[in-house]
């Protein structure tokens, strides 16, 4: 028997794909956001140092330390000429995943609308149901070698009911990245009808081809209006530390808070002092993983030219188009899998007009020398009808 909150919330299919793939070395590794770059050199040791330190065995400060709500607070001074109060504006969070759902909570109740885009990151979305609310999905549409927003769609489907936009940039698992004609379009939507934008900023320097980088909350009007989320997870390499932030106005920050702390009471005590040394980390830091992830795409988009891949202008993860291959999402990852030694996650759940005709490949996890192959791979798995 399933109670309400979880009717048509569907499994997430990454895991079981995983699970088939086992330990086998030959298989490429696509299907998870995993990466085999390392942390940054400081944020291992002051891991280290943390477990021998009683401050960080604790469960105060329940909203993060404060020397890591400060880090956050100048790094996002960095990306919005915005400057946060880290007392009052800042949240730290277990994980960025904690804080979308915290956020959801505090902006929405049951039956309110929030916009995400289609396709995105299925946890959005299933979140936004598990919150009570109801996701509108907007399309991305493939146009000239990238991935664009149905601008009319997205004012088509405001209406009373909508309380936020929900928008991660660059995205997963497309990897489309919203230019300033797109941000600016939201932008105009959350001042004229005085919505929340919630900002999943997980990947938002994972930027590629030289492509310039936009937070919201730097245009007029919109530090007032955004819910940044973010962690240290994707550009920082540090998944399993399970840190992240929430940074809003003050007056909605207070909400978030609350949620917070009946939610989980405290974020992951031996990984603050972490975050705070890798959002120290200089800039090549970042900048030298993302030139890395950028040399995988490329490896992959050109071994597969000629075929519909999709190629990511940022982020981790692509996607490759099986139903111009005469192939469902589900049916192609089992193929990939089992003759072609490639776990790649179906998308049948990750949107609505975007959805069960892609699989995604994650190319974060796996070395250049790794994919010389994954054009024979792919097209011993899925011939074309």
């Amino acid at each position: 028997m399933t109670v309400k909150r979880l009717e048509g919330i569907p499994g997430f299919s990454i895991d079981r794909v995983a699970a088939a793939a086992g330990s086998d070395p030959d298989i490429l590794r696509l299907e998870n956001l995993d990466t085999d770059l390392r942390p940054p050199a400081a944020a291992i040791e002051a891991t280290r140092l943390a477990v021998d330190d009683d401050d960080c065995n604790s469960y105060l400060p329940f909203t993060g330390q404060t020397v890591l709500c400060e880090a956050v607070s100048d790094h996002l001074y960095k990306q919005t000429n915005h400057r946060y109060d880290p007392a009052t504006e800042v949240v730290i969070t277990c994980g960025g995943t904690e804080g979308m759902f915290n956020a959801l909570l505090a902006v929405t109740d049951p039956g309110d609308e929030v916009i995400l885009t289609d396709p995105t990151y299925a946890g959005m979305i299933y979140r936004v149901k598990l919150a009570g609310a109801v996701p509108k999905l907007v399309p991305f549409v493939w146009q000239q070698g990238e991935w664009r927003l149905d601008l009319e769609a997205l004012s088509a489907s405001v209406t009373g009911r909508t309380k936020a936009l929900f928008i991660m940039s660059p995205s997963m698992p497309s990897g489309a990245l919203l230019n300033a004609k797109e941000w600016d379009h939201i932008a105009q939507i959350c001042r004229d009808k005085n919505i929340w934008l919630i900002y999943n900023a997980a990947m938002e320097r994972i930027i590629y081809d030289d492509r310039p980088y936009i937070h919201p909350a730097s245009l007029p009007g919109m530090a007032e209006r955004t819910i940044t989320v973010g962690s240290v997870s994707k550009e920082y390499r540090m998944i399993g530390w399970r840190v992240g932030w929430v940074v809003a106005p003050a007056s909605i920050l207070r909400t978030i808070a609350q949620v917070h702390i009946y939610n989980v009471v405290t974020p992951t005590g031996i990984a603050q002092t972490a975050a705070v040394e890798a959002l120290k980390a200089p800039e090549e830091d970042v900048t030298s993983a993302v030139k890395e992830w950028e040399r995988r795409r490329n490896a992959i988009v050109s071994q597969l030219d000629g075929l519909p891949i999709r190629s990511a202008a940022g982020s981790w993860s692509m996607l490759l188009d099986v139903k111009a291959m005469g192939y469902d999402s589900f049916k192609a990852s089992e193929l990939l899998l089992a003759k072609g030694k490639i776990a790649a996650t179906p998308m049948r759940d990750w949107g609505n007009v975007n959805s069960d005709q892609f699989v995604r490949f994650v190319f974060s996890n796996e070395p250049v020398p790794r994919l010389h192959d994954i054009r024979d791979r792919v097209l011993t798995a899925l011939p074309k009808k």
